[in-house]
C-alpha cells in the first residue's frame, strides 16, 4: 500500500476539542501524526503536522479536513517527500539558544545570517517573558539548525558570538547530539 506524505496546518481561535477533533478526522482516514507542533499564539491555536495516509485514502482526509473551515478555521494541506533533504548529507547539526533583553530584530538577524552562511533551519522557537524582579521584556529563542561542513564549530561559534554582540544578547551553540 503507497503511502503519501501530507503537510498539514490548521489554525483558528483556540477552543478545547480542537486537537481531539483535528485528530480524530486524521485517524478516521486511516492517516497516521509522524511529527506535530502544536501551540497557542495569542487567542489562536495553531498545529503544524506531517502525516502520511494511504495514496487511496489523500483525497477523502483532505476533504474531510476542509470540513473544519466552516468552524472558522484555516486549513492547509501539501503533499510533501524527503528527496530535497537528500543535499543536505553530510550536513552538521547544531543547536543555537540566543537569550537576552527582548527589542525588535533579533529572530531577523540571526536568520539572516543563517541565510547567508547556507545554514539550514530546521525549527525554531521564541518566546518573550518578564524578568523577575524588574518585569522587562526577556527574549529567548532556541534553534536546530544543519550547517555545511566547511563551517567549523569555532568560526561558527565565534561569528554568532560576534552577532549577539551587536545586537545586545548572548548566543551560544553547540553540536546537537540526537
Amino acid at each position: 500500500m503507497k503511502k503519501i506524505y501530507l503537510v498539514v496546518t490548521v489554525i483558528g481561535a483556540d477552543k478545547r476539542g480542537i486537537v481531539a477533533d483535528i485528530t480524530e478526522s486524521i485517524l478516521d482516514n486511516q492517516a497516521s501524526i509522524e511529527e506535530s507542533r502544536m501551540t497557542r499564539l495569542g487567542g489562536e491555536f495553531a498545529m503544524i503536522m506531517l502525516i502520511t495516509v494511504p495514496a487511496e485514502q489523500r483525497e477523502s482526509c483532505c476533504k474531510n479536513l476542509e470540513k473544519f473551515k466552516e468552524e472558522g478555521l484555516t486549513i492547509s494541506s501539501r503533499e510533501t517527500d524527503f528527496a530535497r533533504l537528500e543535499k543536505f548529507q553530510g550536513f552538521v547539526p547544531y543547536e543555537i539558544s540566543v537569550w537576552g533583553a527582548d527589542h525588535a530584530g533579533i529572530v531577523h538577524a540571526v536568520a539572516d545570517y543563517l541565510s547567508e552562511a547556507h545554514v539550514q533551519v530546521e525549527d525554531i522557537e521564541t518566546h518573550v517573558t518578564k524578568a523577575p524582579l524588574s518585569g522587562a521584556p526577556l527574549f529567548s529563542m532556541n534553534a536546530v539548525v544543519q550547517a555545511p561542513p566547511e563551517l567549523s564549530l569555532p568560526e561558527f561559534r565565534e561569528e554568532l558570538e560576534d552577532l549577539g554582540d551587536e545586537l545586545g544578547v548572548d548566543i551560544d551553540v553547540k553540536v546537537r547530539m540526537d
